[in-house]
C-alpha cells in the first residue's frame, strides 16, 4: 500500500473534532509538552548566543567558532539516531529523563568555560566547552526522538498532523519567550519606559537557561511518573518485545533499503543549510553589517521566526491535514529558498530583512512539521524514535558541513574590518538552498511511486 493510499484510508473527521480530540490530549502528552516548551527556551536561549559567546568570552577564532557550534548542531542530529534506539529500548519517560540530566550536566560545564585569557587558560576554555558541546549534543539527540514518540504514543491518530505540528509549535513558543527575554537579561538598554535590562550579559543568560534545565528536570520526575506513563499511552507498544531486540534487529527494520524514502530525506538537505545559517550566519552579519541599535535587538529580529511558527504551524496544519505532503514540501522549500535572494541586495536593508525573515519563517511553517508526520505515520509503534533518527541524518550533514565553511564565508564576505560584499555571500547561500525544491518537483512521481509497508 503506497503512502496515498494509507492516507486516503485514514477517517476524514472535521477541524472542530480534531481540536476537540487533542485538546482533550492525555496528561502525558502535555507533560512532554512541557519538557518541550522549557528546553525550547533553553536550548535556543544558548543556541543563538554560541556563536558569540565562543568568538568573544572563550576567544575563538571565527574559523574555530564555526567549526564548533556547527558541530554542536550536527552531533546533536547525529545523536538523534543513537537517541531514537535509547527512546523505544526505554520508553519516553525515561528517555526524557535522560536526556534532561545530560543537558544540565553540560550546561553547567560551559558556564565554567569562560576563564581569564590572561592567565593562559585559554585553552582550557576550549577544553571545557568543547566538553559542555559534547554532553548537551547527546542530551537534545535523545530528546528529539523522545518528543515526537511522545506525540505519537500518547495521541489520538486521528489527529497525527496536528499532534506534530503542536510539538513543533510548542517548541518556537518557547523560542519566542526566549528571544524577548534573553536582551532583558543580557543588555541594560531601556525596554518599557524606564524599566531596564539587566545587563548580566550572555553569561547571565546561559545560567538562566541551566536553571531552566533543572527546574524542568524536577518538575519532570515529580509530575511524569511511571503510573502517568502507563496509562495515558494511546498506541500500543509491545515493550517485552522491543525490549528483547538487538541493535542488529533494530537497525534491520530501519528503510536503509529504500531508495526512495532515503532520496526523500536527503534532497532536503540543502534548504535545510538556511536554518543553520540561522545561528552560525546570521548573529555576525547583523552585529558586522547593521548600526548597533539594530544589533541590540538582534534577539527580536531572530524572534520573528519562532514567532510565525507558533501561530501558523498549527494553523496551516489544520488548513492542509488532507492536502498531499509532497504539495506542501515543494511550496514550503520553495518559498524559503526563493526569500534568500531578498539579502542579495549590494546595501543591508532592515526592512528586507525583516521581510526575509517572515517569509522564510511562512515557508518553513509550511512544510517542516509535515515532514515529521510523515516519518511519523510511516513508524510502527515502538520505533517511532529510530524513524525520527534517521529521518534526522540529513540535518547532521546540513548542520555539520555548513559550519565547516560558515566562519571562513563570514571572515572573506563580511570581515570584522574591512570591504564587506554581504549581498554575494547570500546569493551563494539562496542558489544552494533551491536545489531541494527543484529535487522534490523534478523526482515526485518517483518517489510517490514507490511502494510503503501499512
Amino acid at each position: 500500500m503506497d503512502k496515498n493510499e494509507q492516507t486516503n484510508l485514514r477517517p476524514k473527521t472535521s477541524l472542530i473534532e480534531e481540536l476537540k480530540i487533542i485538546f482533550s490530549s492525555s496528561r502525558a502528552f502535555w507533560l512532554v509538552n512541557l519538557v518541550n516548551f522549557g528546553e525550547g527556551i533553553a536550548y535556543f536561549g544558548i543556541l543563538t548566543l554560541l556563536t558569540l559567546f565562543l568568538g568573544g568570552s572563550v576567544g575563538m577564532s571565527d574559523a574555530m567558532t564555526g567549526v564548533s557550534v556547527s558541530t554542536f548542531t550536527g552531533l546533536v542530529t547525529l545523536f538523534m539516531f543513537g537517541g531514537g534506539f535509547v527512546t523505544d529500548k526505554y520508553g519516553v519517560r525515561k528517555a526524557l529523563t535522560i536526556a534532561l540530566v545530560l543537558l544540565f550536566a553540560g550546561r553547567v560545564l560551559l558556564g565554567f568555560a569562560e576563564v581569564p585569557a590572561d592567565m593562559g587558560l585559554k585553552p582550557l576554555g576550549y577544553a571545557m566547552s568543547w566538553a559542555a558541546i559534547v554532553l548537551m549534543a547527546l542530551g537534545s539527540g535523545i530528546l528529539q526522538p523522545a518528543l515526537y514518540a511522545g506525540a505519537k504514543e500518547y495521541t489520538n491518530p486521528k489527529v497525527s498532523a496536528i499532534a506534530f505540528s503542536f510539538i513543533y509549535a510548542i517548541m518556537n513558543l518557547g523560542i519566542v519567550c526566549e528571544n524577548f527575554i534573553s536582551p532583558f537579561i543580557r543588555t541594560d538598554n531601556p525596554f518599557i519606559g524606564n524599566i531596564h535590562g539587566l545587563g548580566w550579559g550572555i553569561m547571565g543568560v546561559f545560567l538562566t537557561c541551566t536553571a531552566l534545565t533543572g527546574l524542568l528536570l524536577l518538575l519532570h520526575l515529580t509530575l511524569f511518573t511511571k503510573k502517568v506513563e502507563k496509562e495515558c499511552r494511546v498506541a500500543v507498544v509491545d515493550e517485552e518485545e522491543n525490549k528483547n531486540k538487538t541493535w542488529k534487529q533494530r537497525l534491520s527494520e530501519m528503510p536503509f533499503r529504500d531508495m526512495r524514502f532515503m532520496w526523500f530525506i536527503f534532497i532536503l538537505l540543502p534548504v535545510q543549510t538556511l536554518f543553520a545559517h540561522q545561528f552560525l550566519t546570521m548573529p555576525d552579519y547583523i552585529f558586522r553589517v547593521f548600526p548597533a541599535e539594530v544589533a541590540a535587538k538582534f534577539e527580536w529580529i531572530n524572534g520573528i521566526n519562532p514567532f510565525i511558527i507558533v501561530i501558523f504551524v498549527p494553523l496551516i496544519a489544520m488548513l492542509t491535514r488532507h492536502v498531499n505532503v509532497f504539495k506542501m514540501l515543494i511550496v514550503g522549500t520553495s518559498i524559503s529558498a526563493a526569500t534568500t535572494f531578498l539579502l542579495v541586495g549590494s546595501r543591508p536593508d532592515l526592512s528586507l530583512l525583516i521581510a526575509y525573515v517572515i517569509l522564510f519563517s511562512l515557508g518553513e511553517a509550511a512544510w517542516s512539521s509535515r515532514f515529521y508526520e510523515y516519518v511519523g505515520d510511516l513508524a510502527p509503534a515502538g520505533q517511532v524514535g529510530a524513524y525520527m533518527g534517521l529521518a534526522g541524518l540529513p540535518w547532521f550533514m546540513a548542520k555539520f558541513t555548513t559550519g565547516l565553511y560558515s566562519g571562513s564565508m563570514l571572515a572573506h564576505f563580511i570581515p570584522k574590518e574591512g570591504v564587506q560584499h554581504p549581498g554575494e555571500m547570500w546569493l551563494i547561500y539562496a542558489l544552494i538552498a533551491c536545489v531541494s525544491p527543484v529535487g522534490l518537483l523534478l523526482t515526485r512521481k518517483w518517489i510517490e511511486s514507490g511502494k510503503q509497508k501499512g
